[in-house]
């Protein structure tokens, strides 16, 4: 497998640090609101490739935080008269229901920043004790980027001109405009832990640095998120971790792109910003999961209305399909088509579609792509064939193949009350008999109904509208 290093610039092979196991480090939401659909990218495409390293024999060591002390968290606990944990674990279960609903797996590790202010006041401390950071009067703690020669290889921007765009912000004793704090002295009223800078609570990014260290190790395989944290939060996790430590940090780095909404980029102030919640009432989650696999991750993906219904027509083809192949394996005799080792063959060509895709920097709008020309082949060629073997060989196939995707999940069994099934077969011998115009008026009575006849080789058909 191929994937694009952020670092390198390049699609460089896949080769992890222990042979068929992979550590991969996700960075999570800070918990003060609802998740929107810019935080979903990186959910769903990383939950894929996590799916799709596992398809291929990997063991994934998957971690993925949350920010649980903040200042937008003790803003808003402020706002609703609460405090920080009560806004937190609020928004953790809020999360939850959100992932659950868009078939995203839980990590192998959720970690939360306050349950590892130990480990990183180790960090800080072995970092003041090298000469990277400094504490100053009033306890906050700041890294010099300057003293880490290597700043700006992540983002790829010498030193200078990330400068240009720094400042000290009114209230900040560091001592140069690109300084970020790794703790933060305590301020009135806010929540605080010991530490030998005194009371006070860990900046944004020295977090991640302590829960890879503590969780996954000094060096891991793959750091991932969203392209906006390329720079300052990942560069900042570089330089504090590789100076404290004294190795690589991470050997790849991927990033997916960024979201539009109707073609303009997702902002509060213009008005366009849509939680997964708002956007899962009307049309469901699945149809949030497939438009952010939808494209290849590095590229922008734009949200609209009509993209949306296009990937709910898309989904419905897919579970039509799979319908018609638990319809058809009910009603399928043990024959052996003549062509059957063909057709299997052609079957297995788009598996090897599939993974070509997948294994190219993980291309899930190819590897969809080929997911829609197994289920042409199975309504051209399986579900003809009145083969139990041909069609369980294809059903198993095609939930391979979605389960990587983590896609038709919604499976649901239905069933139809006595009244219905009455009709459904008074239908039937209405055809036998050849009574045309009773075959139509029962067909239009149940479509009244919301009942949906199909006619096929193996018999009746029937969905709900």
């Amino acid at each position: 497998m191929r994937v694009y290093n952020t670092l390198t610039r390049k699609k460089e092979e896949l080769k992890t640090i222990t042979p068929n196991e992979v550590k991969i480090y996700a960075c999570g939401p800070t918990v003060y609101n609802f998740i929107h659909i810019g935080n979903a990218r990186p959910l769903c495409v990383f939950d894929t490739f996590r799916r799709y390293l596992e398809y291929r024999g990997y063991k994934v060591n998957f971690v993925q935080n949350f920010t649980d002390i903040d200042d937008k968290i003790i803003k808003r606990a402020n706002e609703e008269g609460t405090d920080y944990k009560t806004v937190s674990e609020k928004y953790i279960a809020e999360f939850w229901t959100d992932v659950k609903g868009m078939n995203i797996r839980e990590a192998t590790v959720h970690p939360k920043a306050t349950e590892n202010i130990d480990e990183i006041i180790s960090i800080i401390s072995a970092l003041v004790e090298k000469g990277y950071a400094y504490s100053v009067e009033n306890g906050d703690v700041y890294f010099s980027p300057k003293k880490f020669k290597e700043y700006g290889k992540l983002s790829h921007q010498p030193l200078e001109d990330l400068e240009a765009g720094a400042r000290i912000n009114i209230g900040e004793l560091k001592k140069e405009p690109m300084d970020f704090a790794l703790w933060k002295g305590a301020k009135p009223g806010e929540p605080a832990w010991d530490s030998p800078w005194g009371k006070g609570r860990p900046g944004w990014h020295i977090e991640c640095s302590a829960m890879v260290r503590r969780y996954l190790g000094e060096t891991i395989d793959i750091h991932c998120g969203g392209q906006d944290l390329i720079f300052p939060h990942h560069e900042n996790e570089i330089a504090q971790s590789e100076c404290c430590n004294g190795v690589p940090f991470a050997n790849y780095w991927m990033h997916n792109g960024y979201i539009n909404v109707d073609n303009v980029k997702m902002s509060k102030s213009l008005g366009n910003f849509f939680t997964v919640r708002d956007v899962a009432e009307k049309y469901g989650y699945e149809p949030i999961r497939y438009l952010m696999i939808s494209s290849q991750y590095r590229s922008p993906i734009n949200y609209s209305v009509d993209i949306i219904e296009q990937c709910k027509a898309s989904l419905t083809r897919l579970y039509t399909c799979r319908d018609s192949l638990d319809f058809a394996l009910q009603n399928a005799g043990d024959t052996v088509p003549d062509n059957a080792d063909a057709i299997k063959a052609q079957l297995d060509a788009r598996r090897e579609q599939f993974c070509r895709a997948m294994d190219d920097d993980l291309n899930t709008a190819d590897g969809i792509a080929a997911v829609f020309e197994l289920v042409r082949d199975i309504n051209v060629s399986v579900l003809a064939s009145d083969s139990k073997d041909l069609i369980a060989y294809a059903a198993k196939l095609f939930d391979e193949l979605t389960g990587v995707l983590g896609l038709v999940y919604n499976r649901k069994t239905d069933s139809l009350d006595s009244e219905i099934e009455a009709l459904i077969e008074a239908r039937q011998a209405a055809r036998k008999e050849k009574n045309w115009a009773e075959a139509d008026r029962i067909r239009d009575e149940l479509k009244a109904q919301g009942i949906v006849l199909e006619d096929t080789p193996q018999g009746v058909k029937w969905h709900r509208a």
